[in-house]
């Protein structure tokens, strides 16, 4: 259903934004509502109602494709013209375009700064050409130092609207990623990684503090990169503390760690600041160290579980999640076998496991030796299988801690809230205790309270 802002002036023209994909996406979608709502346009959450449908597509993988490619046709069985925007539109332009005629425009990342009168010429019949797409990590110099001084390295920030109104909400750290992982299309269309300044992140999370938001959840392409083309290299770890004293928001949560980038000093600074969450999205994609390095990645078994001894010896109880790929290009059943070993060991709070699919335009995509892909499910099945078995282990570990509870949201079952070692994506903690102590809670609101069961990843929490 399409996320907006409702407001109600009913002169202005009226678009309904529908947003997929990740978090990074939902920020953009608030930014082209900031940007549409300072161009004259009223943002609403019914497509039956609004002059354009905008579909902030997501070009990820190919599920992601195909849900967004769904979206816009379910879309475009209403009365609204329909705009598609975002990374499949931007990752494809004029292919796309051709391939996709329900989408009356098929708009890349260079049009959003005058989104409005773009949408204003679909509505008045105008046929928009597409863009051809090309590599954004072209536009921006090699060395990033040199990025902050480039017309293309600096935007001004830019209006946000929210699209929700919850506790929690994502702010962005930086855009695009000079990775160059076999399997991943995103610098591609995503560009070359610039940080935004310290001051602006501050000032949009005061922004979000002041609109309620009790949580801030720190995004970007590859967070521990923050601060290389600012010349420093290790600014996060400073800049944590900072936000987290000058901006009065409760709970700061980072996501999109680089494990071969993690530094001392960085799980020092997160485990050592207060209201920073305990919690290492660590994306170690494989432990076979023959297969990390086809992936053009770092890393095996021996040096992630040293990197989990070193987080949980200063911090026992962080959360700690990842993602793992099954059936890359010459993968074989003794480098799966050395994955379910690793995940064994490694007794990660919440696991996402993918099967491999060729994308277009990467280095794997030309690999030989492809996993057949029967032989691909059958491994993802076997490793989803596990750990769904060690997320609730984990899980049933945590019988008897103290935690800390941030209300989402008010279910038949009672509140229902993450703690700290929960990202959005890793299991919920349900609240019981006496009546008169729930009904007394609200979204937003603070609980602690010990573990009392767990049923999968989620758990329940007596105040």
């Amino acid at each position: 259903m399409p996320k907006a802002f409702p407001v109600t002036d009913a002169e202005l023209k009226k678009v309904a934004i529908v947003t997929l994909g990740c978090a990074r996406n939902e920020v953009d979608s608030e930014e082209l509502a900031g940007r549409l709502g300072a161009q004259g346009w009223t943002l609403v959450d019914d497509a039956d109602h609004a002059d354009a449908v905008l579909v902030n597509t997501c070009g990820f993988i190919e599920a992601a494709k195909k849900e967004s490619i769904d979206t816009v046709l379910a879309a475009a069985q209403g009365a609204a013209p329909v705009v598609a925007v975002g990374c499949l539109a931007e990752r494809y332009g004029n292919e796309l375009a051709a391939v996709l005629p329900e989408a009356r425009a098929v708009l890349g990342f260079d049009s959003y700064p005058d989104i409005g009168e773009r949408l204003e010429a679909v509505i008045a019949g105008e046929e928009l050409p597409s863009h051809d797409p090309v590599d954004r990590r072209t536009l921006l110099p090699i060395a990033p130092v040199e990025r902050k001084n480039s017309p293309s390295g600096w935007t001004p920030p830019v209006p946000r609207i929210r699209l929700g109104s919850g506790p929690v909400a994502s702010v962005k750290l930086a855009t695009g990623c000079d990775r160059r992982c076999s399997f991943c299309a995103i610098p591609k269309f995503r560009g070359s990684f610039v940080s935004r300044t310290p001051a602006e992140i501050t000032s949009e999370i005061g922004d979000m503090v002041g609109s309620g938001v009790r949580e801030v959840i720190l995004v970007s392409e590859n967070t521990t990169s923050y601060g290389k083309d600012l010349g420093d290299m290790r600014l996060l770890e400073t800049v944590l503390p900072e936000l987290a004293a000058g901006t009065g928001v409760d709970r700061l949560r980072l996501s999109y760690l680089q494990p071969a980038e993690m530094r001392p000093g960085l799980i020092a600074s997160i485990a050592g600041t207060t209201a920073v969450a305990d919690y290492f999205d660590l994306s170690f994609q494989h432990a076979s160290p023959r297969v990390l390095r086809s992936m053009r990645r770092f890393g095996g078994t021996q040096d992630f579980l040293e990197l989990i001894e070193a987080i949980r010896s200063i911090a026992p109880d962080a959360g700690i999640r990842s993602n793992v790929i099954v059936g890359f290009p010459g993968e074989t059943d003794e480098d799966v076998d050395e994955l379910a070993v690793f995940l064994e060991a490694a007794g990660l709070d919440a696991v996402g496991v993918f099967a491999y699919s060729d994308e277009d335009g990467t280095e794997a995509e030309k690999l030989p030796d492809k996993v057949d892909p029967y032989e691909i499910e059958r491994r993802r099945a076997r490793i989803a299988d596990l750990v769904e078995e060690l997320m609730a282990q984990r899980a049933s570990e945590r019988l008897g801690q103290r935690v800390r509870v941030l209300i989402e949201s008010i279910e038949d079952d009672g509140p229902v809230g993450r703690a700290a070692h929960q990202g959005p994506d890793d299991g919920s903690c349900v609240i019981v205790g006496d009546r008169s102590t729930l009904t007394s809670l609200a979204i937003g609101d603070w609980v602690d309270g010990d573990v009392v069961e767990s049923e999968g990843v989620d758990l329940w929490v007596r105040v």
